[in-house]
């Protein structure tokens, strides 16, 4: 009987052995969200409002980043909403029930209804004019606060305004195209309303509610215009070609927000570069992953700098000579 006992006894202290064995063993082995070298995979969703050429290079600017810093540990679902801010919100909430570890809104109506979706999930936004209005903050501090923060395209529009006066000072009246559903624009539109209005010309303001309408209105802008201005706006620049297809023919140049509007349809511009804007925008989103920043505190963030560029195409179609200062627009391809 005492035999019996040391058997299972030796037996029980090895199975202890074992087991404690095989626990140390899979304490050491990587899981899914730890892999070899202590890095963690994370997922990241983006929701895109409208596909054309700054929101593109903002998208790429943030992927690339975070593919430098994280390499394979890092995945991306990607979607676009073709415009419709609705399916931003549809986007948004499909990402909240994947548990994304973070989700980049590229554009106003993305980011709202990103913000919508979710208030735990971390929220960057990018190709964001002004966070104060798409979130009605009265004494915007530069802190969004909550599970939002971001970057800004927001460029110094009072230059952006003189840039007509001194592109051509003879102008009188100018036509000032946007989209009506986009806050960003509104926003832009009031302040170069005001500023050329104090420098005495007659500002005619040109709405228009979406893609169906805009080659009327940009018709009627065009015909009671000396120069056309046109602020950063999604619709607009999913839409340059008509209003290049009306504007150049009608012998009015058009300055324009940013640079891929202005490779579309204008003259010139003082354009940030969106794969920048993006850029730093991953910047952000690694520190959020790593917890290196807590989203709540962090400041919007602004491109570093902006660049007087000229549409050499049209310029010379028009007849107008851009002076010293000022780079030619690459083609999109580059």
């Amino acid at each position: 009987m005492k035999k019996l006992h040391k058997i299972i006894a030796v037996l029980s202290i090895l199975a202890l052995v074992l087991s404690s064995a095989a626990c140390a063993k899979k304490d050491a082995e990587p899981s899914d969200t730890a892999p070899a070298g202590g890095s963690a995979k994370y997922t990241v969703g983006i929701v895109q409002l409208i596909q054309h050429v700054a929101l593109d290079a903002a998208t790429k600017g943030f992927r690339d980043y975070l593919t430098e810093e994280f390499g394979d540990n890092i995945t991306f679902l990607e979607q676009n909403a073709q415009g419709d801010p609705n399916t931003c919100a549809t986007i948004a909430n499909g990402f909240v029930s994947s548990k994304v570890d973070l989700i980049l809104a590229n554009a106003t109506p993305a980011l709202i209804a990103a913000a919508a979706a979710t208030s735990e999930i971390p929220i960057l936004g990018t190709s964001i004019t002004s966070y104060a209005d798409a979130f009605k903050i009265q004494d915007f501090n530069g802190v969004v606060g909550g599970n939002v923060s971001g970057t800004s395209d927001l460029p110094p529009l009072d230059q952006q305004a003189q840039m007509i006066l001194d592109l051509f000072p003879e102008t009188k009246k100018v036509g000032i195209i946007y989209c009506s559903g986009e806050p960003n624009s509104i926003y832009q539109v009031n302040i170069v309303k005001e500023y050329l209005e104090g420098k005495g010309v007659e500002v005619t303001l040109y709405p228009f509610a979406d893609s169906n309408d805009i080659a009327a209105v940009t018709t009627t802008a065009a015909k009671n215009s000396d120069a056309i201005y046109i602020p950063t706006d999604n619709a607009a620049a999913s839409n340059a070609k008509i209003i290049d297809n009306i504007c150049r023919p009608a012998k009015v140049p058009v300055i324009a927000g940013e640079q891929g509007i202005c490779r579309g349809c204008g003259v010139a511009t003082l354009s940030i570069d969106y794969y920048d804007l993006g850029y730093t925008t991953g910047k952000m989103a690694a520190k959020i992953l790593k917890g290196e920043a807590d989203i709540s505190t962090m400041p919007i963030e602004y491109a570093p700098k902006f660049t007087k560029m000229y549409n050499a195409e049209i310029c010379e179609d028009l007849g107008i000579t851009i002076p010293e200062g000022y780079e030619p627009i690459p083609p999109e391809s580059e």
